[in-house]
């Protein structure tokens, strides 16, 4: 009893020190990660970032798999013949883990195809809209603009729309009133594309040579009856991906302002009922 008593104590021993230095040695391999990347600038801020919180994610399931395989070694013995040998059981293991490994092939995949980095503003399966805050192994965790942070399991991912990939254009569509003159509107919206490229000419993507590529500008009249309330004319631009929202809002506010200053009247949606009582005092009047 006494020699058990002691190896069981050891044990207890040699796996807390083994934890303690484990521990140790996440951290001191996330802190010199985390440093090195702070004082290096070769490759873009958010890919850094992104790269950062894939290691973490890999250095925690390493060390939880690690310590787990190693108490179970020090509780049973020959372990490591059980483990060799255990060829029914790690089919069956194998066809339970089989959304663990897609979750991490997917996590994978996802980073090496440069779909999305920690920071991107995405809308996930066409579903869930937010701003990318961690890429782990197994979960993506999108931080929704209301502040809830949803849970993704990577394998669950379908489809990604990416707000924040190098470039991104600013659409915006105007439906005015059939009885305003096209001629007037083009030249009212030719001014707000002026003054949306004197305002906030950093939003606009420029070239290697710092020439603007493509300035805020009418595309044109794209509807001749959009809802059945007016033409529909649309302005665009190019913008640096960081900007989008700001020059989103930027272009909404100053073709308001400018539809306004122009006395333009924006298409009005109107329902009109007419009551059979109605139409008959209308049939009786002739």
């Amino acid at each position: 009893m006494e020699e058990i008593s002691l190896l069981f104590e050891n044990n207890i021993v040699q796996f807390v020190a083994v934890v303690l230095c484990t521990i140790i040695a996440v951290f001191i391999i996330n802190r010199t990660i985390h440093n090195f990347f702070k004082r290096t600038n070769f490759i873009e801020e958010r890919k850094e970032k992104t790269i950062e919180s894939m290691i973490h994610s890999f250095t925690r399931y390493t060390a939880t798999i690690g310590l787990i395989l190693f108490g179970l070694s020090l509780v049973v013995e020959d372990f490591g013949k059980i483990l060799a040998g255990a060829g029914i059981v790690g089919i069956i293991v194998g066809f339970g883990a089989q959304s663990l490994i897609r979750d991490i092939l997917s996590g994978i995949f996802l980073i090496y195809e440069k779909q999305l980095h920690k920071g991107d503003f995405v809308t996930v399966n066409n579903t869930f809209n937010g701003t990318v805050e961690d890429i782990g192994l197994r979960f993506l965790k999108v931080r929704e603009w209301s502040g809830k942070l949803l849970t993704i399991s990577n394998g669950e991912v379908k489809q990604i729309q990416n707000y924040n990939i190098d470039r991104m254009r600013v659409i915006e569509r105007v439906v005015v009133s059939y009885r305003e003159n096209p001629d007037s509107v083009f030249s009212a919206l030719d001014e707000a594309c002026q003054r949306l490229n004197d305002e906030v000419p950093y939003c606009l993507k420029k070239d290697a040579h710092d020439c603007i590529v493509e300035p805020f500008q009418v595309y044109g009249m794209t509807s001749l009856n959009s809802g059945y309330r007016g033409y529909e004319y649309t302005i665009t631009g190019l913008v640096e991906d960081r900007y989008y929202w700001d020059a989103g809002k930027a272009a909404r506010k100053v073709i308001a302002t400018v539809m306004y200053e122009k006395d333009i009247k924006m298409a009005e949606e109107r329902n009109f009922h007419t009551s059979a009582q109605s139409e008959f005092l209308k049939g009786t009047e002739h």
